[in-house]
């Protein structure tokens, strides 16, 4: 799909990928929608693109995703800024570096709320309005933990989990819908997410893991995934020897079972 002039709606556009992701589809032509839970950072960037180009091309439209009300307020605001959503892109999300004995169930219900459960509000949100316009895009971004399970992870990377299943399912019910689902599955990229990543009682990591500063530039990896809607795709892979350890787990998980237990979870 070229999105030049496509209206497309990214959360989590207020850093990491999602702001990596606004800045290469503004610059390919699209109008947007920018969602988020930091108003500041959104109102910062609508204003830098204003700056550089016609007005009126980035809307923002800041909410929590954990927050089901907020969700429904959002979808019926767009619904009054534009005619259409042509392409949703399920971005925010929030990680873990704790150990499951030392996780509270709040905070895997937490982690859920946002990475799973927002999404698919957000998606049955905007779904029926996407049928009714003839056709869209959805795009949810998982993780490489949501194929293989991860040290300290374990609330994460159920939550990857269940989006691969929700949404591959989705798929299929709208393969003659007009309706595309792509599922963006990333390992280590350079984003500040590791600093937010809830530890065991819910407060924030505030560290940034070694692993994510050497992993794939963030720029990179918005332009793979700029390339695989224009080629519409519908599974992603980003990452380095993340990848290679999901392809060792289908093809020799002997081999797999004994790296997965002694690479460093940070």
């Amino acid at each position: 799909m070229d999105v030049r002039n496509k209206v497309i709606w990214i959360t989590g556009a207020s850093s990491g990928i999602g702001e990596a992701l606004a800045d290469e589809l503004f610059n390919r032509g699209a109008i947007l929608i920018l969602s988020g839970r930091n108003k500041v950072r959104l109102n910062e960037k609508k204003a830098a693109f204003d700056a550089g180009s016609t007005p009126g091309r980035c809307h923002t439209v800041p909410f929590d995703m954990s927050k089901p009300g907020e969700i429904q307020d959002a979808a019926e605001y767009v619904k009054h800024i534009v005619s259409r959503v042509d392409i949703l892109i399920n971005n925010a999300g929030v990680s873990q570096r704790s150990y499951a004995y030392e996780t509270s169930v709040e905070v895997d219900r937490q982690l859920f709320e946002t990475n799973f459960f927002g999404p698919v509000a957000l998606t049955k949100a905007v779904l029926p309005w996407m049928l009714e316009k003839g056709g869209g895009f959805i795009i949810v971004m998982s993780s490489m933990a949501g194929k293989y399970g991860f040290k300290m992870r374990t609330g994460y990377s159920a939550t990857k989990h269940a989006l691969n299943g929700f949404f591959e399912s989705l798929r299929a019910e709208l393969h003659d819908r007009n309706i595309r689902v792509m599922i963006i599955c990333p390992g280590r990229i350079n984003t500040p997410l590791p600093m937010r990543a809830l530890t065991g009682d819910g407060s924030p990591h505030g560290i940034m893991d070694k692993g994510q500063l050497n992993g794939v530039p963030v720029k990179k990896c918005a332009r793979i995934i700029c390339r695989a809607i224009r080629h519409n795709r519908k599974e992603v892979f980003i990452g380095r020897g993340e990848t290679f350890l999901l392809v060792i787990k289908r093809a020799f998980p002997p081999l797999y079972y004994f790296l997965v237990n002694r690479i460093s979870p940070t």
